[in-house]
This record gives structure tokens, C-alpha cells and sequence, in this order.
């Protein structure tokens, strides 16, 4: 998928362009820059790749998609609420409208219960004004096994303070792997330092979503030297799982075409395809925000925890009393929401709601984004930071990431990453004691 040869000779082209200082590298070393010299690469835009050829097949499944996508007035978060419950799946807010997917047996119902729909398009019709081909387009992108390896290669050549492994398997069965950087605890191993775990792909078409924390993963080891990093990476148990959806991750991608896949690949009982992960956990299951209709895309599933990826969390999490601070990473809302998610109310403690505000200003800061507690936006059941902090009291955040698309192209990778860094490094900074930010 990359075009290494053309990435290596464009590389000089570009590097000036960035901060750091270039390290000398072995043959099998991948540096933060060269990662990043990769995307501003790929990006360039007097580049000719030839696009694929959608085969028949591919074309068909376009076609026979029953979702639309839909434009339906909303003028506040309830009657974005209640849209959700009737199954859409809301892509974009603006003050007064929503717009978003809708199955065919979604979109029908809508005006019974007295939405105005605006406008409406076809899949195969959005696909073809909206759509971008993968993988020419935007090779800059890692796939799954891109993922893995430079995952492998990073551990490798920052053994003695890093380790990878899987924190369990997806419903297809690969593998679901964790880079986790500790000094002195490998693998499962259990520490007692402060715990901060950051997470990509709970949805499967919201692939800028894995380039950040599997990047910024890069920049620490990168940095491992400078004072502050190093003194988190001593004093912290930091984990990085940027792909938590692979089985999604691959579909959305293996035509030639986006599938605008969102849940992962169970097969439903009604044969229609995916549970929307970030309505699987116990919290608030299956209540307002989250579809019991399995074609929906935000279908919570039969109960909580019932998928393998999310279960896999939960384990991850139980298992970890040391952990303090979580980032959930998504797109595209230019937002850094805390919970309540799945709440109509803030969270009980006056304490934790303000530590949960002046972290989230923080990044906010660092981000260009605005803070906003989650359930602002509509309120949504079943999500993973809810439950983190609900069962293990973890200072839980969901960063939507910036952008207007599910697919932005490759040039929007490098500045979203370099964006999100620094409100990382913030986070790892409060880990040891996030009540510190109020003191």
C-alpha cells in the first residue's frame, strides 16, 4: 500500500519543513519524522497515482446498499436523541439540522414520527459525489497489517521500555495489539505506576483515528530523551491500542471504494452486518441514543459486551487498577468531550466534573477543539468513556478528531497529529494525579 521508493526520495523534499532534528536510523528503525515525512509525501498534490478499478462485484454492493444519507431538521440535543433512537446514525451537527445515514426502514419511519427530512441521497449516489477511492488515494494511511508491523518494529527497537501484546481477538479472529511502554513491566505484567491508556478505531471508517495514537506513539519513543517525556515514561504505565475494529478497518477498505463502515463485522440475526462498539459497553445499555434495530449503524447488539473487541476492553481494564487516564480517539467533531455520554445530567462528584473540565479545556487548548461534556452534542448509551469512569473511576475522554469527512484525505494526517501530540502529553502529565489540575 505504501509507495515507499517515491516516499524515501520525497522524504528530502519535505523534512525541512519539520521541528525535530532527524536521528540516524538503522535499516529497520522508523522515526517519528520519517513517519511523518511519509504523510506530507503522500499528500503532495503533483503526484499522479492511478486510482483502482472498481470490479463488478464492488460496484454491486454499492449499489445494493439500502442506506441514505440524509439531511433532517433538529433543533437541540433531545430531538438529536431521539433520532438516534430511531436508528440514524448522526455524522454531523449544525444548529438547527443533522445529517447523518438512515436505512431504508429508518428513513421511512422518520416522518411518522414528525421529523422534516430536508434532503436525502442514495448510498450509491453519495458514493459517487463524495466518495474517495481507497487505497491510491489515501496510501498514506495504515491498514491493519501496516499497523501491526510498525507496532512489531517500534517494540523492537525500544525493547527495554516497550512491549506489545494482544489484549485479545475480534470477531474475524485477528488479533487486537496493545504497544504498551513501561521500564520495568512487559507485556501483561502487572505495575503499580500510574496506568493511561489511549484507544483508536472503536468505529471502522474513522481511520485518522488509529494514525494518531499509533504516531504519537512513535513521537515518545522518538523523545524518550527530552526531560519531561522521560520522566513520564519512567514514572508511568502508558498503553497505546490504536486499532481496537480491524475486522471493520479492512472491510471499509478492500474494494477499491469506502464502505462508510462504521461497526465491526458480526453477522446479525437478521444477516445484516456489525454492532456499533461504542454503544456495547455497560453503561446505560441500550438506552437512549443506541438502536436495537440490528441494520442500524449504531445497533448496541443483543447485550452488553457482547462483542469480542469490547469484552477485550473490559478485561483490559478490570485488570488494571493502576489505570487513571483514558483517551478515546474519534471523527470528526473538533471536540474533547467527558462524560456523561449516556446521561442527561453531570457526573455526581463536583470534584471529578472539575477536574474532567480543566482537563478537557487543556486539550482543548492544545487542540484548537472545543471541551464540552459528551451528552451536549446528543445523548448516547452504551459508550466506552461512560464506563470507564462509571466502574473503574478512570478520567475518561473522547477526542473527535478535526476534519469535515470520514475521509479527509492523507494531506489532513501530518497536522492532526502533530495537533493532538501535545494534548497527549498533557494528558500523561495529570496521570499521576489527575485532582492536581484542581489543587
Amino acid at each position: 500500500m505504501k509507495k515507499l521508493a517515491l516516499i524515501l526520495l520525497l522524504f528530502g523534499l519535505c523534512a525541512h519543513n519539520l521541528k525535530a532534528e532527524e536521528p540516524k536510523q538503522s535499516n529497520t528503525t522508523v522515526s517519528f519524522n520519517q513517519l511523518l515525512g511519509q504523510l506530507v509525501a503522500s499528500s503532495l498534490g503533483n503526484i499522479n497515482i492511478p486510482e483502482p478499478v472498481l470490479d463488478k462485484d464492488a460496484q454491486a454492493a454499492i449499489n445494493a446498499d439500502d442506506r441514505y444519507w440524509v439531511t433532517v431538521l433538529a433543533s437541540d440535543k433531545y430531538e438529536r436523541t431521539k433520532l438516534l433512537d430511531a436508528g440514524m446514525d448522526i455524522v454531523e451537527v449544525k444548529k438547527d439540522k443533522v445529517s447523518g445515514f438512515v436505512n431504508k426502514k429508518t428513513l421511512d419511519t422518520l416522518s411518522e414520527k414528525g421529523f422534516v427530512v430536508e434532503s436525502k441521497m442514495t448510498m450509491a449516489q453519495y458514493v459517487q459525489q463524495f466518495g474517495k477511492d481507497f487505497p491510491a488515494a489515501d496510501s498514506a494511511y495504515h491498514n491493519y497489517k501496516e499497523t501491526t508491523d510498525l507496532l512489531k518494529t517500534l517494540a523492537s527497537n525500544n525493547s527495554t521500555i516497550a512491549s506489545l501484546f494482544s489484549i485479545g481477538k475480534t470477531i474475524e479472529g485477528r488479533d487486537i495489539w496493545c504497544l504498551r511502554i513501561n521500564t520495568n513491566a512487559k507485556g501483561e505484567g502487572a505495575s503499580t505506576k500510574p496506568g493511561a491508556v489511549f484507544i483508536g478505531n472503536h468505529h471502522a471508517r474513522e481511520h485518522l483515528s488509529n494514525e494518531v495514537p499509533l504516531l504519537f506513539a512513535s513521537w515518545l519513543f522518538d523523545h524518550k530523551g527530552d526531560a519531561d517525556v522521560k520522566k513520564y515514561i519512567d514514572s508511568l504505565d502508558i498503553y497505546i491500542i490504536p486499532m481496537l475494529n480491524p475486522d471493520g478497518v479492512e472491510y471499509d477498505i478492500k474494494t477499491g471504494k469506502y464502505q462508510w463502515q462504521r461497526k465491526n463485522m458480526r453477522v446479525n440475526s437478521d444477516k445484516s452486518i456489525g454492532v456499533d462498539l461504542n454503544r456495547n459497553y455497560d453503561s446505560w445499555f441500550g438506552g437512549e441514543g443506541a438502536s436495537h434495530s440490528p441494520n442500524s449503524d449504531t445497533y448496541c447488539g443483543p447485550s452488553a459486551f457482547s462483542e469480542p473487541e469490547t469484552t477485550a476492553i473490559k478485561k483490559f481494564v478490570l485488570a488494571r487498577k493502576n489505570l487513571k487516564t483514558l483517551n478515546s480517539y474519534h471523527s470528526y467533531a473538533d471536540t474533547i468531550m467527558y462524560p456523561w455520554g449516556g446521561k442527561d445530567g453531570p457526573i455526581d462528584s463536583d470534584k471529578d466534573k472539575q477536574v474532567f473540565i480543566k482537563m478537557a479545556n487543556e486539550m482543548a487548548k492544545d487542540t484548537g477543539y472545543t471541551a464540552e461534556q459528551s451528552n451536549e452534542m446528543y445523548i448516547a448509551t452504551g459508550d466506552a468513556c461512560d464506563w470507564a469512569y462509571d466502574v473503574a473511576k478512570i478520567f475518561a475522554f473522547t477526542t473527535e478528531l478535526g476534519g469535515n469527512s470520514f475521509y479527509p484525505g492523507a494531506g489532513i494526517i501530518a497536522k492532526t497529529v502533530t495537533d493532538n501530540i501535545k494534548a497527549a502529553v498533557y494528558m500523561l502529565s495529570m496521570t499521576e494525579n489527575p485532582y492536581k489540575t484542581i489543587n
